[in-house]
């Protein structure tokens, strides 16, 4: 499963991506994470059905980042080959 997630409200400037990125370390997930220009952060997730879900859910509520957070937009996208690893996208 591939999903592309929006998180709008603070998250930018508040140690999202890097929050993200660490918790990316204990789950056998592939990804990316980058501010948007709009003030948004966007995630691409990618592995088993269970390990991106439980990965959604403890992102949310990660106490770091979790109250910054004012809505999330969620879509599963098609699979991306060139995903290696999880990285912080500039």
């Amino acid at each position: 499963m591939t999903k592309r997630v929006i998180y709008e409200g603070r998250v930018q400037g508040v140690g999202f991506r890097y929050t993200t990125k660490d918790l990316a370390r204990g789950f056998d997930v592939l990804g990316t994470v980058k501010n948007l220009p709009d003030g948004s952060v966007e995630l691409i997730i990618a592995g088993e059905d269970a390990e991106v879900g439980e990965f959604l859910r403890d992102l949310q509520e990660d106490s770091a980042v979790a109250h910054h957070i004012k809505n999330v937009l969620v879509e599963e996208i098609a699979p991306l080959p060139d995903l290696k690893g999880f990285s912080i996208v500039s």
